[in-house]
């Protein structure tokens, strides 16, 4: 993961809207050309929606074999029509949501020491079970280290305590941006 500049993630962001508010109208994304200067790196990305505050979806690839820009669209979609917490997002809600878009590093092997809270997201795996949850969620929820692990080894459906029973950890950083709250929902025609 190379920083992005603020150019390259306001481009992510408009992107990311442009897919949100097709995808939610028309159950479908569009192919598009690869718009000028947009990031071509294949790294994972998630993006979140939050609707009023609270989440609304939030769905990623922790690797993708696509370009950053195309994965950004396309999580965008997923996020908005195919978290299976939530009911896909009505056109309505639309001028209600606000995107952020987190880009991920590579995955490193980690011991849980090594962890740091608001720095690191994890993911951890036993098998087939698999967790992962942001950086910004532990300082979200004011986790400290151990809580982080125990929550994560939640989120793959493992006991809580996997971690300390030779679980894989892997972490990774993100550059984690967002819509300015002015303008997330009355961009796009979505107001």
């Amino acid at each position: 993961m190379l920083p992005l500049t603020d150019s390259d993630q306001q481009l992510l962001l408009r992107l990311a809207r442009e897919a949100l508010v097709e995808s939610v109208r028309s159950g479908r994304l569009s192919e598009i050309e690869k718009p000028a200067g947009a990031p071509e790196e294949k790294c994972g990305a998630f993006v979140t929606l939050h609707k009023l505050g609270q989440l609304r979806g939030c769905v990623g690839y922790i690797e993708s074999p696509r370009p950053l820009f195309q994965t950004v669209r396309e999580c965008a979609m997923a996020a908005a029509l195919h978290d299976g917490r939530f009911d896909p997002v009505e056109p309505e809600e639309l001028p209600f949501l606000h995107l952020e878009i987190s880009v991920l590093s590579p995955l490193e092997d980690v011991r849980p020491q090594q962890i740091e809270t608001g720095r690191h997201g994890l993911l951890i795996s036993r098998g087939v079970q698999r967790g992962l949850l942001l950086p910004q969620v532990a300082v979200e929820w004011k986790w400290d280290r151990e809580t982080f692990l125990d929550e994560t080894c939640r989120k793959a459906g493992l006991p809580e305590d996997e971690w300390r029973r030779g679980a894989r950890i892997q972490a990774f950083t993100a550059q984690v941006f967002a819509e300015s709250p002015a303008t997330a929902g009355s961009r796009h025609g979505a107001a």
